[in-house]
């Protein structure tokens, strides 16, 4: 029988267990401001080949690498002006940059591309790992692959708990979703090719230009970037993407936007109490888990309406990803 993962408070004395750990190529899941992630020494292919086998990641799906600083970022990848700018103003946050990957960068983690995701984390934590570490990490979202991405060490543990040795608990995610990926190849056409945290509206606005949407890959196709795949941040349960006024059947979970002022039903979960988008993108994933573990025929969501802006796009997208069918 494996042995359990060890869940770890983040004490002095456990981040520098930890960081030893991941020096010696051990995997260790460790809290981000988005999700949590199960890192690896970028700088190691077998360390980072044990994120694919934990996961049971297809090769074809890149990593993203977590740095410290810019400083750091510009040892693995070929900055353009306008990318150094971007990570000046975004970094330490949730935007990852695609760049040319420097040589030391091993191809398992740019799935033998040309490419390398980049991104300076802003949790707390994830920065004292990285410092201590002195190391570069490949850090996934700590799942199973195509399944709803983890924001809590709980989340972790339930589905990854006897294929990794170690879970860093830094409490939930502050912002629940995954880090925009932005390919920056070509300062002037910059593509997003996952949108998240940080919007397009944002980026077209600092950057000046036109910031074009990416078209979603086939599952045998090498993706450029995490996230790219039609089908993705899945339950298990069937999940239908239905209007709040429609009449489910029996045996059918409705996830709801927010809740004004009542009490939720017994098969109705909500994802905010304001309808505020930053508290939805935050429920998102712990939510859908709660109604994955219900023994329900079909969750029903509720999308956001497309005018509502900011995260409703990057919410709405992975809600899509999450109904599209296997």
């Amino acid at each position: 029988m494996p042995m359990p993962a060890r869940v770890y408070a983040p004490t002095p004395a456990n981040l520098r267990r930890l960081a030893k750990a991941l020096r010696r190529g051990d995997l260790v899941a460790i809290p981000t401001e988005t999700v949590y992630g199960l890192a690896a020494h970028a700088l190691d292919p077998k360390a980072c080949r044990a994120i694919f086998r934990a996961k049971r990641r297809p090769a074809n799906d890149p990593l993203i690498v977590h740095v410290l600083d810019l400083s750091r970022a510009e040892d693995l990848a070929v900055f353009n002006p306008a990318a150094r700018r971007l990570a000046r103003r975004f970094w330490p946050g949730p935007l990852t940059l695609v760049l040319p990957k420097k040589s030391g960068v091993p191809g398992i983690v740019t799935s033998s591309g040309p490419t390398v995701a980049i991104r300076a984390p802003a949790h707390p934590l994830a920065r004292r790992l990285l410092r201590l570490a002195e190391i570069p990490l490949a850090a996934p979202s700590a799942n199973l692959f195509g399944y709803i991405s983890p924001t809590t060490a709980a989340h972790v543990r339930a589905g990854l708990g006897t294929r990794i040795p170690h879970i860093l608990d830094g409490g939930a995610c502050a912002m629940g979703v995954e880090s925009t990926v932005l390919d920056m190849t070509d300062p002037k056409r910059p593509r997003v090719l996952r949108p998240g945290v940080v919007t397009a509206a944002q980026l077209r606005q600092f950057l000046g230009v036109k910031v074009h949407d990416a078209k979603s890959r086939s599952p045998r196709a090498r993706q450029r970037a995490p996230g790219m795949l039609e089908r993705h941040y899945s339950p298990r349960t069937p999940l239908v993407l239905r209007h709040p006024e429609a009449q489910p059947p029996a045996g059918v979970a409705i996830v709801r936007l927010r809740m004004p002022g009542a009490k939720p039903g017994q098969h109705v979960f909500w994802l905010s109490r304001r309808g505020a988008l930053t508290e939805i993108a935050r429920n998102l994933y712990g939510v859908l888990r709660q109604a994955d573990a219900g023994g329900y025929r079909q969750i029903w969501v509720e999308p956001l309406p497309v005018e509502s802006g900011g995260l409703a796009a990057t919410i709405n997208d992975r809600l899509r990803r999450a109904a599209a069918k296997r």
